[in-house]
């Protein structure tokens, strides 16, 4: 059974920075991507960023380049998104997800943390 568990959200002021983590484990991930999806108030939820765990390829939504980074510890099973330069909209409740690299959809799903950036 995988399991991932987020920490790290919080409030922080706009210019501000967070870093998110996410514990996965259960399976053996070098055949998974890993990534964040976040869901605004009254929003449906979005991609944010992935990355092959085999690879390190990585991906991310146009509003995000250049402000955040995900990255992999192997060797801790851990997924992190740091996030810089924050924005007001990026408020959001952040997921950690994981699927297999031969499916399209992200089957495993933390429970969220959450993240407020004040203006």
């Amino acid at each position: 059974q995988v399991q991932l568990v987020e920490s790290g959200g919080g409030l922080v002021q706009a210019g501000g920075s967070l870093r998110l983590s996410c514990a996965a484990s259960g399976r053996t991930f070098s055949n998974y991507v890993m990534g964040w999806f976040r869901q605004a108030p009254g929003k449906e939820r979005e991609f944010v960023a992935a990355i092959r765990w085999s690879g390190g390829n990585t991906y991310y939504t146009d509003s995000v380049k250049g402000r955040f980074t995900i990255s992999r510890d192997n060797a801790k099973n851990t997924v992190y998104l740091q996030m810089d330069s924050l924005k007001p909209e990026d408020t959001a409740v952040y997921y950690c997800v994981a699927r297999e690299t031969t499916t399209y959809d992200y089957n495993y799903w933390g429970q969220g943390t959450q993240v407020t950036v004040s203006s």
